[in-house]
């Protein structure tokens, strides 16, 4: 709103305000349509349904190789379909993709013994599987968000064959070009980790309430802001639903598991592991050098969890995939990948990036017929 409001301002404020404290909120929180098509143990695996179609009926065939999005250990699958309108999956069914989606569940204490390798062996093949059994296909694109886009280019370098392309939206590879991380990696050093380590096996991981407080830290600044943002733009009602989904969504958030946040934390953060393009799993390595796939990286310009360094190092880790290509969009961690403004940036960049792999698709179909 400007300073002085002007009378249209006021008016559309104080719809917005008796809509948002009355009504029950602005924003369109329905989630899309979808069929369950496999669940198991830290698995569901969701197809969203185009308009008419029913929830019994098989997966409709399509000449475009199915899309599994990958969420992050710890937030909540919602983040790719945060609300009508601003949904990573409503853009890429409209746009004729067939999308499906990993939701890992709670995370209980009784989990605190998985590691990374229980998703990236178990929980994502199992979904790899689901989904090509029911799209009638033989690969599948990865589009994962943070650490979901590590965990789906970790399952490309382990079995290349399953995955025919990989987009990966604010993964930071490089610990060390992140601000919060890189002034603590000598205290976390301290007694070779240890006292990390305590922290997390008494904890049995990472629980949800510090999960949340991280990534407000990351975004202290608009934390703080808050306030002041939501009350000068009390007339932009597309705006406050923004708000109001972001708000759900942090609310939502999970916790990781004690095994995994450990390899995490000793992995990533303090060895710093996958800047050189490796990561040491259980009894054997995975080398990203496995990748053969085309892969996208995008980073947020705004981004503090996972800066444009710390994203676009995986370009220098690739030497075998069919291409790499990196690119920045506005916006911060989620932001970037459903933000009001990846409608225009994120989203374009993903829609080119499938579209050249499924043409890529269909002449080699030709060829071989």
């Amino acid at each position: 709103m400007d300073l002085i409001p002007t009378p249209d301002q006021l008016g559309a404020a104080a719809a917005n305000v008796f809509d948002r404290l009355v009504r029950g909120g602005l924003a369109d929180l329905r989630p899309l349509p979808s069929a369950i098509v496999d669940e198991g143990p830290q698995r569901t695996v969701r197809r969203y349904l185009r308009p008419g179609e029913e929830r019994g009926a098989g997966a409709p065939r399509s000449a475009r190789p199915p899309v599994l999005l990958v969420p992050p250990l710890a937030a909540p699958a919602t983040c790719f379909d945060l609300r009508r309108g601003c949904s990573v999956a409503e853009h890429l069914l409209a746009a004729g993709h067939p999308t499906y989606l990993l939701d890992y569940g709670a995370i209980a204490f009784g989990d605190r013994n998985l590691g990374i390798e229980h998703w990236i062996d178990d929980v994502i093949p199992r979904a790899i599987d689901a989904v090509t059994a029911d799209a009638g296909s033989e690969q599948v694109q990865l589009v994962g968000w943070c650490l979901g886009g590590i965990m789906a280019l970790l399952v490309a370098a382990d079995a290349p064959q399953r995955v025919q392309s990989v987009a990966l939206v604010a993964s930071p590879f490089d610990t060390s070009a992140v601000p919060l991380v890189a002034p603590l990696r000598p205290l976390v050093n301290i007694a070779g980790g240890s006292v990390g380590t305590l922290a997390y096996k008494a904890l049995g991981g990472a629980p949800a309430p510090l999960v949340r407080r991280a990534y407000q830290l990351a975004g202290f600044d608009k934390y703080v802001m808050k306030p002041f943002t939501l009350a000068t733009n009390l007339d932009d009602r597309d705006f406050l639903a923004q708000v109001e989904a972001v708000d759900r969504f942090m609310a939502g958030m999970l916790a990781y598991p004690g095994r995994t946040f450990g390899q995490i934390y000793h992995r990533m953060l303090r060895r710093n592991d996958l800047a050189e393009g490796r990561i040491r799993l259980g009894e054997r390595t995975i080398e990203l050098s496995g990748v053969t796939a085309p892969v996208l990286s995008i980073a947020g310009e705004g981004d503090g969890i996972a800066p444009q360094a710390a994203v676009h190092r995986v370009a220098e880790l690739l030497p075998n995939a069919a291409q790499v290509k990196t690119a920045t969009a506005p916006g911060g961690h989620l932001g970037v990948l459903t933000g009001r403004a990846a409608r225009r940036t994120t989203w374009r960049m993903l829609d080119d990036f499938l579209a050249a792999i499924d043409g890529r698709s269909r002449r080699h179909l030709r060829a071989v017929a």
